[in-house]
């Protein structure tokens, strides 16, 4: 049972990792900063990288920027035929695939500045795709024998997650060096389940579990961030963003902890600029998730689950067992000429599911830790550039069992493409 539960849990848990991720946050935000392996902490590159380092905003002028991205996640998992039931539950023996691989995820920026010295920015990124799909009733083993419908599994088995956040952020340069910046965000999820009847009956509310159609939640945190030129050469950038305080999903509150709360962890970064030479610059960060500060997310999630001792819904409810995780990213830009400009970047993290917890996460397969990039931007003209960045995150697994399903061994996987495109206008 624990390994539907906490796969559940575990598949909320993408806030910001529509696209490509660490656990559920993205690589980077900005095509530009993409490109670069999602290394922009201490550089203004475009006012989507604001997400990033609000304090980047008041150098980029009076500009907007639209986009879009196509991202194509890949997820599967693989149950074992070494159970032994009874005593134990099982997952149905094979390899499955989920569904829905392509996904399109728009995002918008605008950049007033104010005077010389201030600005502010409005920013608005969607988020979506980020879900699981499988045509069969997953879970189906999980169901007592005689047990009445309501506990016997459906299919299609899967959750589906969609968001979007607006940020309103105010830049201002305090010197020549040094500027800082500050991000309000406000977010809204929307988010269903279906397939996951069995579990009603480790639940505090067993009609607030699945099959519920979508429900949302409303919440927001806040960006804070700093970025100095401290020679002609280097550049130093800082930022944190605080947990974003959600309300809870009512219409699943039987399925996440805290009565369906689920807060979008904190996050803080360490950049760095180096221009090598006039025309090529190095770019290196150094992320923080902080994902154990989200009971929904950090609790833990292999607890032996039992008929009528509710472990779902309540306050200190089964997570998804995640770890925190440390990134580094690293890019490189070089200007070829005037008009093109062409990138390359990796970004490599910490594994955030521990092998303990592989098998909780069938509807979470979000595993992948590292990240190819390449991308370009050309000026169209003096006022308009296009950039585009494209992503590959190769196929990785993690294996494991689970108390609740005794012996059987299995593992999920996933791999990820991202082609992201972005139209940058400059007023003046």
């Amino acid at each position: 049972m624990a390994l539907a539960v906490a796969g559940v849990v575990g598949m909320l848990a993408v806030p910001h990792s529509a696209e490509a991720t660490f656990g559920y946050y993205g690589y980077g935000y900005g095509t530009k900063a993409k490109g670069m392996g999602g290394a922009g902490t201490a550089l203004a590159l475009d006012p989507l990288a604001g997400l990033t380092n609000p304090a980047s905003l008041v150098h980029q002028g009076n500009v907007w920027a639209l986009g879009g991205t196509l991202f194509n996640p890949n997820r599967a998992y693989q149950a074992n035929e070494d159970f032994q039931s009874p005593p134990f539950a099982f997952v149905t023996p094979g390899r499955y695939d989920s569904g829905s691989e392509w996904f399109f995820i728009p995002n918008f920026a605008r950049n007033w500045m104010l005077d010389d010295d201030s600005a502010i920015t409005l920013t608005l990124a969607g988020n979506g795709g980020m879900n699981t799909d499988y045509n069969k009733a997953v879970f189906e083993n999980f169901t007592p024998p005689g047990a009445p419908e309501f506990f016997q599994a459906s299919s299609p088995t899967g959750i589906d997650l969609m968001q979007l956040a607006v940020g309103l952020s105010y830049s201002r340069r305090l010197n020549e060096q040094h500027s800082v910046g500050i991000t309000p965000i406000f977010a809204v999820q929307g988010f269903k389940a279906e397939g996951l009847e069995p579990f009603r009956g480790v639940s505090a509310y067993p009609d607030k579990v699945t099959n519920n159609g979508r429900d949302y939640s409303y919440g927001g945190g806040v960006r804070i961030g700093w970025m100095g030129q401290l020679t002609d050469q280097l550049s130093l950038g800082a930022s944190y963003q605080s947990k974003l305080k959600m309300s809870r999903f009512n219409d699943y509150k039987g399925l996440f902890a805290e009565g369906g709360r689920f807060d979008i962890a904190g996050t803080w970064n360490l950049g760095l600029g180096y221009r090598v030479t006039p025309d090529v610059l190095v770019a290196l960060d150094v992320q923080r998730y902080l994902f154990s500060d989200v009971p929904s997310i950090g609790n833990p999630g292999d607890l032996p689950l039992a008929p009528g001792q509710p472990v779902l819904g309540t306050d200190d409810g089964l997570g998804f067992g995640w770890e925190d995780v440390t990134a580094w990213k690293l890019g490189v830009q070089w200007q070829y000429d005037p008009r093109l400009t062409l990138r390359a970047g990796i970004a490599d993290g910490d594994q955030p599911v521990p092998s303990s917890q592989a098998l909780f996460n069938i509807l979470a397969p979000g595993v992948t830790t590292r990240h190819y990039t390449v991308g370009m931007s050309y000026r169209l003209s003096d006022r308009s550039e296009i950039s585009g960045s494209f992503m590959h995150a190769p196929r990785q697994r993690v294996g494991g069992t689970n108390p609740n399903t005794g012996p059987q061994t299995g593992f999920i996987q996933m791999d990820q493409n991202e082609l992201e495109i972005t139209f940058t206008r400059y007023l003046h």
